[in-house]
């Protein structure tokens, strides 16, 4: 089964998708077992692989890894061209869309266009809609464009259904790594009700009730990452998956 029609699946069944994002340069390579195993057998339903900077860790190396534990789909999110690699399911085929900087636009999607045949992974066109979250992320920093402010839900609307009629298959509304506030729920309402595709939210997230508010209000996939990268956080992925899983009847 192809990872978007794999996401689309679960959005039904379930109500709505949980992915965590692993970083190579946080999660060592000795953890990846016991971290993988014990999210997938708590209701994970697939992983990111990426991070903005790779400072240490070896990526090819890590997506291997994670391979070799995961029976879950394991999905590229790229900080940067060199983000390829043939041992992954699929890419998130980013374009910045709320910012106005060309290369991340459609700059590098044309050098990495090449990298992503060669590597026959399934690329998944994303709408990514960065918002304004209290500090200065590293995804603001990186891609040199400016966040949607939290008080304009109008212009994440518009911005999102620019990205639906250009012919994305996902939006990404991103607070970003280490938010100090998640995307607003009525932000992820006003988008969720004007689009007809998944969109996916992700930065910021920390609480099952900030977890449980973006899902009734819409979001189709969350996305987790820091806040699991505190071991001690661990026990609590269960909960976040059955508030994520909200359709009565599934058993996680």
């Amino acid at each position: 089964m192809k990872v978007y029609n794999y996401i689309k699946s679960i959005i039904q069944e379930k109500g709505s998708s949980f992915f965590i994002l692993l970083d190579p340069d946080k999660l060592e390579i000795n953890r990846i077992k016991d971290f993988v195993t014990y999210a997938e057998s708590s209701g994970v339903d697939g992983f990111l692989i990426g991070g903005s900077l790779i400072m240490s860790g070896d990526f090819e190396l890590f997506i291997k890894e994670v391979k070799i534990h995961s029976t879950k789909p394991i999905i590229i999110f790229p900080g940067s061209i060199t983000q390829v690699s043939s041992f992954a399911d699929a890419i998130l085929f980013i374009s910045v869309v709320s910012g106005r900087n060309p290369e991340h636009l459609i700059g590098k999607q044309v050098l990495a266009a090449p990298l992503i045949k060669k590597a026959n992974i399934e690329p998944l066109a994303t709408g990514y809609i960065l918002v304004e979250s209290g500090t200065n992320t590293t995804a603001t920093y990186i891609s040199g464009s400016l966040p949607i402010p939290r008080n304009k839900p109008e212009i994440a609307v518009a911005t999102a259904l620019a990205a639906e009629y250009l012919g994305m298959k996902l939006i990404y509304l991103e607070a970003g790594s280490g938010a100090q506030y998640s995307v607003p729920s009525e932000m992820v309402k006003l988008v969720s009700k004007a689009c007809s595709i998944p969109i996916i939210v992700g930065g910021g997230l920390r609480t099952i009730d900030d977890v449980s508010e973006k899902v009734s209000n819409g979001a189709s996939v969350i996305i987790m990452g820091n806040f699991f990268e505190n071991e001690n956080n661990w026990n609590l992925i269960k909960d976040f998956s059955s508030a994520i899983h909200f359709r009565k009847g599934v058993i996680v």
